[in-house]
């Protein structure tokens, strides 16, 4: 991999910034840029590690290289004391699209939990809106500007709280009204989505899309629930699906692999992983294959046909981007401009979008990596 005069990441002489991009896991609580959080704390009355925003991007990325998703959880509580107003809802969504903007995405799915959001007395749905409101001014803002986006929200219940049902009818409430689908996340291990079958009962009587995140702290009941309790269209991370993967034998570059009944389900039916190489190191989510970015399972699920897809699950946090990601896989496994095609492919198909909507999506990826 080369690196360009701006200081991006190359492949085969093409920047890998400017390619068109589709960013499917993407946190907002999780992508607050420093400086923001500083001046919002400074209004809040909130208390800062760091007061400058070098020293804080810092801070946020060895307090999250922990090897631990609970440890990992507990940088948010800075990010989510900031995030109390409306006003401060609306300017980091508009800041956040803007990054995407600036990260080359032209869609996205934005995913962030409004219960985590009424300390300073919005509702849910006075959140919600406070949310959708910044992120059409910064589409409006980059359509202005010659360019396009569009950003959905999907709209997230903790697992470890007993809302899901109630924040699953504000989606639905918010269906048309910029809410794409529906999440759950928090503390993955030991909080299986059966737990919130009634949640997705009705999220499945209302036609309503689902991602799930599991197989990242919990391993394959995890995928099972999500699959069989959530109806999951995606798979939140779902690395460890990998787990259910025996690799037989080696030759050269040849891999023999004997799958599991759950794997070769994911496999077969095409169901999306929303993988985050960066965050899956830091949380341990690969820890049974090592700690190295070279041994993420990655490339084997790539290879064996699973539909991957590329994610930076935290930009703040994990101090990364999506332009960075696939240059890093991209100097890891000496993927080259079609392996980062089908990545954005793999996207678009599983985009909680109609299918007219997705097949723009496509025509616009197969152009822009065309020209």
């Amino acid at each position: 991999m080369s690196i360009d005069q701006a200081g991006d990441p190359q492949v085969q002489g093409m920047s890998i910034r400017a390619l068109p991009k589709i960013s499917l896991h993407d946190h907002l609580d999780g992508a607050v840029r420093p400086a923001t959080i500083i001046e919002l704390a400074e209004d809040a009355g909130v208390e800062v590690p760091e007061t400058d925003p070098a020293a804080l991007a810092d801070w946020f990325a060895e307090k999250s290289d922990s090897g631990s998703l609970v440890e990992y959880l507990k940088t948010f509580d800075l990010t989510t004391a900031v995030m109390q107003t409306r006003e401060g809802l609306t300017r980091v969504a508009r800041e956040f699209v803007e990054d995407l903007v600036e990260d080359g995405v032209i869609y996205g799915e934005v995913r962030w939990a409004p219960e985590q959001h009424l300390g300073g007395g919005l509702s849910l749905e006075q959140a919600v809106d406070a949310v959708q409101a910044g992120i059409e001014e910064a589409e409006h803002a980059a359509e202005r500007a010659g360019g396009g986006i569009r950003v959905g929200q999907l709209i997230t219940a903790m697992r470890h709280t007993d809302r899901s049902l109630e924040i699953a009818k504000l989606a639905v409430a918010f269906r048309g009204r910029g809410a794409a689908g529906f999440d759950i996340a928090g503390p993955e291990d030991g909080f299986l989505p059966s737990r919130h079958r009634e949640a997705f009962d009705y999220l499945a009587s209302e036609f309503f899309p689902v991602t799930v995140h599991a197989g990242e702290a919990a391993g394959l009941d995890s995928i099972r629930s999500a699959l069989i309790d959530g109806r999951a269209l995606r798979l939140g991370h779902g690395v460890r699906i990998a787990e259910d993967l025996e690799v037989v034998s080696r030759s050269g570059e040849e891999v023999m692999v004997q799958f599991g009944d759950l794997a070769r389900w994911v496999r077969d039916r095409e169901i999306p992983l929303e993988l985050s190489p960066t965050s899956n190191l830091q949380t341990g989510a690969i820890a049974a294959w090592g700690t190295e970015l070279g041994d993420h399972p990655f490339d084997l699920l790539y290879q064996l046909g699973f539909a991957v897809t590329v994610n930076v699950d935290n930009r703040t946090m994990s101090r990364t981007s999506l332009t960075r990601e696939l240059g890093l896989l991209v100097d890891t496994f000496d993927y080259d401009l079609d392996d980062l095609e089908t990545f954005q492919l793999n996207a678009a198909a599983g985009s909680f979008l109609p299918v007219e909507e997705r097949e723009e999506l496509i025509d616009l990826i197969v152009d822009g990596f065309d020209a």
